[in-house]
């Protein structure tokens, strides 16, 4: 799975992840309800046609809904590994705050481009006192295979976290890790966080163009 499709799937996954319409918050377990709890927040924005073309927006959006169920501190940590031992604070800070802005950006282009679809939670397979826990997950859309969409959780001072996203059995974090790794091998660390930053204020600036 190359890593195109697969920002592409994560970021689908936040999307619906978080407001499936077919499932009722009475049969789900405290982790399931942590991804269905933001449903009413983001269903108005998604009937707002300037919602998706406002980088502002988008950002405002992932900071007071997303962002606080998804623990990005330890998506970060993992996804670097070693080198995340070996960063200094300043470059953990700005991994990090690009390493977000990547997955904005890239839900900016995909938030209206969801179609006919409903969610499917499996059963949960969560001991009592667990820390963690796998949400898993079934998109349904008509005419297509479902996709698998698994949430790896944690309980941080009893609120859940998704530290992982698992797409039909890949990790983000570990596709991620083997891509930044090899990007780090050949120059550096500095130089992805570069890299990602161009990346980021590149496409900002050509959404700022398009608006205008």
């Amino acid at each position: 799975m190359n890593i195109r499709f697969l920002i592409q799937a994560i970021i689908f996954s936040l999307c619906i992840g978080f407001f499936s319409p077919a499932t009722l918050a009475a049969d789900l377990a405290g982790p399931q309800l942590t991804i269905e709890d933001a449903s009413d927040k983001l269903k108005a924005h998604l009937q707002d046609p300037n919602f998706a073309h406002d980088f502002q927006k988008i950002t405002q959006f992932v900071n007071q809904v997303i962002y606080p169920h998804v623990d990005f501190d330890l998506i970060s940590a993992m996804v670097l590994g070693k080198m995340w031992k070996e960063a200094t604070p300043d470059q953990k800070d700005s991994f990090k705050k690009e390493f977000q802005t990547l997955l904005i950006r890239t839900y900016s282009r995909a938030l209206f481009e969801l179609k006919d679809w409903s969610v499917r939670f499996l059963p949960l397979n969560q001991e009592d006192g667990g820390r963690t826990v796998m949400v898993r997950t079934e998109i349904l859309q008509p005419g297509l295979q479902p996709i698998s969409i698994d949430y790896a959780m944690l309980n941080m001072n009893g609120d859940w976290k998704v530290y992982d996203f698992v797409i039909e059995g890949v990790s983000l974090v570990n596709q991620y890790r083997a891509s930044f790794r090899n990007d780090a091998e050949r120059s550096s660390l500095q130089d992805v966080i570069n890299q990602l930053a161009k990346k980021n204020s590149d496409a900002l600036n050509n959404n700022d163009a398009n608006k205008t």
